[in-house]
């Protein structure tokens, strides 16, 4: 055997030393992990790191693996990819386990859960501080018992934020002005009631349909938090006109698959609670950056993108309330009055 033939076979055992300990290695971590857990846990959200809802994933998933010190590892999955895109399919995918852990839209999921269609009632909840008496009190508490219920296990809140109106025809001050204007609305009966009661025609359909339906005119608006209207570059897609209606709020809901939970040690399941409880009262403050500083600094800033910016004067607003009355009493009874009304109660005393 040359000089040259041994050097290689001497790399070639290098190598194979190298692939089988590497192999030994992932053996070893493997084989630390407790019986039952999984190398990965699957997290789905609608939307990536580049919105406040994604960076609340991110940090949710980082906080477990360094608290669980490996333990659980945790994968995100936006754009509802485990479901094909479809985000009203994503409640039940959870509780089937094709999904391990979510950080949900009260929107998407109120298909499954009608109680959550609370948060959708037109012009129930107007502030800030009235989301945190809803969602930090007994009604929160109700509706997380309800989702426990309903095959899930709620660990904590987080916020996508009120939904605004913007478009590219008009400014929006009265009902009037919405007439015949074609928005763009979620898969959520209720939305199709309320802009239909407003005179407009709502179109149903999904986020990832939406910014080329708004470029080719094929719908003139949409609602959405500000914060996807930056993030998604709206006012490059005809979205000049920016109305602060605050007509309902949308919560996040941190959740994990029953099964999943259970297969985790009591100490684990602490561990990724108080994780998900610090990620939501971050991502919340995140969602909220540039809109309760003095001077909202981010509607300066969508106004020097050449966004015309208008909130309806208290008599305007009064005029949307009216003419969604008849829609929010009807799903008042579909949600539950008992629970609308002890909503109502929370906020009268909100000050």
């Amino acid at each position: 055997m040359t000089l040259i033939t041994q050097l290689r076979a001497f790399a070639l055992t290098l190598c194979g030393l190298g692939i089988a300990l590497g192999s030994g290695a992932v053996q070893a971590q493997q084989q630390a992990l407790p019986p039952g857990y999984k190398a990965e846990y699957k997290l789905s959200t609608v939307l990536g790191s580049a919105f406040p809802w994604g960076k609340g994933g991110d940090i949710w998933a980082d906080l477990v693996r360094e608290r669980t010190k490996g333990r659980i590892n945790i994968k995100m999955y936006p754009g509802t990819s485990l479901v094909g895109g479809d985000q009203t399919r994503e409640f039940t995918a959870i509780r089937q386990g094709v999904i391990d852990m979510a950080i949900g839209s009260s929107i998407n999921w109120s298909p499954q859960v009608k109680e959550l269609n609370l948060f959708s009632l037109p012009f129930l909840i107007k502030d800030f501080r009235s989301i945190d008496a809803i969602t930090g009190g007994d009604v929160g508490r109700d509706i997380f018992a309800i989702l426990d219920k309903a095959g899930v296990v709620p660990l904590a809140w987080g916020e996508n934020g009120f939904r605004e109106l913007s478009n590219s025809k008009r400014e929006i001050k009265t009902p009037a002005d919405l007439k015949g204007m074609k928005i763009r609305v979620v898969g959520s009966p209720l939305f199709i009631d309320m802009f239909t009661a407003l005179g407009a025609n709502p179109v149903q359909m999904s986020w990832a349909d939406t910014q080329p339906a708004l470029s080719s005119g094929a719908v003139d608006g949409q609602e959405n938090p500000l914060t996807i209207f930056t993030a998604a570059k709206l006012h490059t897609v005809a979205q000049k006109h920016l109305t602060m209606w605050g007509y309902m709020v949308d919560p996040l809901i941190f959740v994990v698959n029953k099964e999943v939970w259970n297969s985790w040690t009591a100490e684990d399941r602490e561990i990724v609670r108080k994780a998900a409880v610090d990620a939501g009262k971050q991502e919340i403050a995140i969602a909220r950056t540039g809109l309760v500083e003095p001077g909202k600094p981010l509607l300066k800033t969508i106004e020097g993108l050449g966004v015309t910016v208008s909130t309806p004067s208290a008599a305007d607003r009064e005029e949307f309330v009216k003419a969604t009355r008849a829609v929010y009493n009807k799903w008042k009874a579909q949600i539950g009055a008992p629970l609308v009304d002890k909503a109502e109660k929370t906020l009268a005393a909100v000050k």
